[in-house]
């Protein structure tokens, strides 16, 4: 598959542990279920989505003697912001310091070495994510969502109105 989004490959490895960006070495069924069937955050997701998600985004596997324990993805603009998601590790592996290894090492990548804000929602994790030197956002009042449990509000009920016309992307060079 074209992934798209990056084409080098960079790794980390501590104590028998890799942190690649490998996209070939992604065990996709594993992420899937994680996701899917033992989070609370993307429980229900299907396969294509999870799969469109990493071709659009920095995905990181973490692997155990050959075996992927962990994965993480980097949404970014590879500049003002980065965006962590879908963090997790094994249950089997939790405890030894390898999720907090791992959420240190998502900001050491060096295409992202110049990014001015990183951030990334957790519910329960936030002891993992202080040790790797995250902090709880200082002014939480200005953040702002639309999720399915908190809906849009009724100003974006006049983009139904809007008229809307998409027209092919042509990259200089290409001919159509």
């Amino acid at each position: 598959m074209d992934w798209g989004i990056e084409d080098k490959i960079v790794e980390w490895v501590r104590d028998g542990y890799v942190i690649s960006t490998d996209r070939c070495r992604l065990d996709i069924d594993k992420v899937h279920y994680f996701l899917s069937v033992q989070s609370s955050w993307a429980k229900g997701q299907s396969r294509e989505t999870l799969l469109r998600s990493i071709a659009h985004s920095i995905a990181l596997g973490v692997y155990y003697q050959g075996q992927q324990i962990g994965f993480a993805r980097i949404v970014t603009d590879f500049s003002r912001l980065a965006y962590v998601m879908d963090i997790f590790i094994d249950t089997h592996f939790r405890g030894q310091g390898v999720g907090t290894w791992l959420s240190e090492v998502v900001r050491s990548h060096p295409d992202l070495s110049g990014v001015a804000k990183w951030m990334l929602t957790t519910y329960d994790a936030q002891p993992v994510y202080h040790r790797a030197g995250w902090n709880l956002v200082t002014h939480p009042q200005n953040i702002m969502e639309i999720t399915p449990s908190n809906p849009a509000g009724p100003a974006s009920s006049r983009c139904a109105e809007t008229c809307i016309t998409v027209k092919p992307y042509i990259a200089k060079g290409n001919t159509p």
